[in-house]
């Protein structure tokens, strides 16, 4: 019987599940509108529903304006509104999603704007990374500064470092002991150096990003922008402030 019932409305059924009612709800309406006015025990065997279940549907039905009944004999006897209130139905959904697409595709931006990884390949690429810093304007933190860096980017560092002191961005800086007389003079960054920590790339923590970058004459860098991220890197780079050398 509940094969046949399926096979019977199998589009109408879809159909009003794209309307909103569930898949149970929407055999209950189809079995009712079968039947015209019915007991809920006449409902639960057409439907193969059991009848405890079908009480509870007929309600939602009824509160959704498209099931009402009749009492009679203290029994209550249910049928279908006129199936108009199901396009009712669809404007009151429609309406609702109005209502709330402004705040769903504000949900969206900021989810696609809190994680981000983006990749950038050579001097041009990693000349993008350091604007990013310099328009973010926040304290920026390096540790494992190669000393291919200078060389890598000699002719845009000068000019880095004149917006960077424009907008009075402070750096912490960590390299190892033995780039300590060729990193002692940087404008606004104060610099510590650690013992055997010299390294082909050097990480960069700003804002909410993680910069990575592998330098070399063709350098890669990595950009990640998630908050949770540069937090984890933040604390790592202060353990090591804490224990390098002045």
């Amino acid at each position: 019987m509940v094969s046949d019932i399926t096979k019977k409305h199998a589009t109408k059924v879809e159909a009003l599940k794209n309307a909103g009612l569930t898949d149970s709800e929407a055999k209950i309406y189809l079995v009712l509108l079968d039947l015209g006015p019915s007991l809920a025990g006449m409902v639960a065997r057409r439907s193969g529903i059991h009848r405890r279940t079908v009480y509870d549907i007929l309600d939602r039905l009824v509160e959704k304006g498209l099931v009402g009944y009749m009492r009679t004999n203290n029994r209550n006897y249910y049928e279908t509104t006129e199936p108009i209130k199901l396009m009712e139905l669809l404007r009151e959904k429609e309406e609702e999603m109005s209502g709330i697409l402004p705040e769903l595709e504000l949900s969206h931006k900021q989810s696609k704007e809190k994680q981000e990884t983006n990749f950038y390949k050579g001097k041009e690429g990693i000349r993008i990374i350091f604007e990013d810093q310099i328009k973010e304007g926040k304290e920026i933190l390096v540790f494992g500064e190669s000393n291919l860096a200078s060389d890598v980017l000699r002719y845009y560092l000068p000019k880095y470092n004149k917006k960077r002191i424009e907008k009075k961005i402070k750096m912490k800086m960590l390299f190892d002991k033995s780039l300590q007389e060729k990193m002692s003079k940087i404008p606004l960054a104060e610099i510590r150096f650690l013992k055997s920590h010299i390294s082909l790339s050097s990480t960069n923590i700003y804002a909410d990003k993680v910069a990575i970058i592998l330098w070399s004459d063709n350098p890669l860098g990595i950009l990640i922008k998630q908050k949770e991220i540069a937090d984890s890197y933040r604390n790592y780079f202060k353990m090591l402030w804490d224990s390098a050398e002045k």
